[in-house]
């Protein structure tokens, strides 16, 4: 299996920014790390290991961005709004320097996106935000809140970024074209986000899948169970 690392300096964070990269051919999937995890933490947790086959055989090339949830939302040390702030110039170096990487080595203009815990927030948020640019969602365990990291703050930026509050107005007709998969277990803290986010889904009639697996916990083994069985279903 094709590993490559890359770094470069990201002109929306000014900083330098990290990913790897698995994998020559197949569609482009954005893999995120859980709350606060690295670009390589798939990859030592042995989820990239469970897609192996996906990639060897050529339908899927993973990318794995980095995570800036230490300087963002995760940041006690600095006043919330600046928390919000930065992770708007998180997504911007996922919308323009992420995604449009993945466009152009792949040919294929809407990506799947995948996360486990707080990735899933921000795979969730990357896909409800650019409906246009995603053709297919996998959330595990994931969460669609983010007021409680916030100390009772909010503001446009939160708004815009927290998928229970916009995704009820939400009207993007790209998001009806969107295979969108909410996994979670029976015994897991995010199965009430889970099955709200549903319920905000259905409302707009919006189709998707909430897979609540029984006898299972919010831990990595679930995961590993989940996301291969998800990406066989992408057509």
């Amino acid at each position: 299996m094709t590993e490559n690392y890359y770094k470069w300096h990201s002109p929306h964070l000014g900083r330098a920014f990290e990913m790897l990269v698995f994998g020559e051919e197949g569609y482009p999937l954005i893999l995120f790390p859980t709350s606060m995890g690295r670009y390589y933490e798939s990859k030592d947790r042995g989820l990239i290991d469970a897609l192996r086959w996906f990639v060897d055989q050529q339908l899927v090339r993973i990318y794995c961005p980095d995570s800036i949830d230490s300087h963002s939302w995760y940041n006690r040390h600095i006043p919330p709004a600046e928390r919000a702030y930065n992770h708007t110039l998180y997504d911007k170096v996922l919308l323009h320097e992420v995604l449009d990487r993945a466009v152009q080595e792949t040919g294929v203009q809407r990506v799947a996106v995948a996360g486990c815990s707080f990735g899933g927030y921000h795979a969730a948020n990357f896909a409800f935000r650019y409906p246009e640019k995603v053709s297919y969602l996998f959330c595990l365990s994931a969460t669609f809140d983010v007021r409680s990291r916030l100390d009772g703050h909010y503001d446009d930026n939160v708004y815009f970024h927290n998928p229970v509050d916009y995704m009820p107005d939400n009207t993007d007709a790209a998001l009806w074209r969107m295979g969108i998969i909410l996994g979670v277990a029976d015994n897991d803290v995010a199965r009430h986000q889970n099955e709200r986010f549903s319920g905000i889904l259905a409302a707009k009639n919006i189709m998707h899948w909430l897979d609540i697996r029984p006898n299972a916990v919010h831990d990595w083994p679930l995961w590993k169970e989940m996301l291969p069985y998800y990406l066989s279903l992408i057509k």
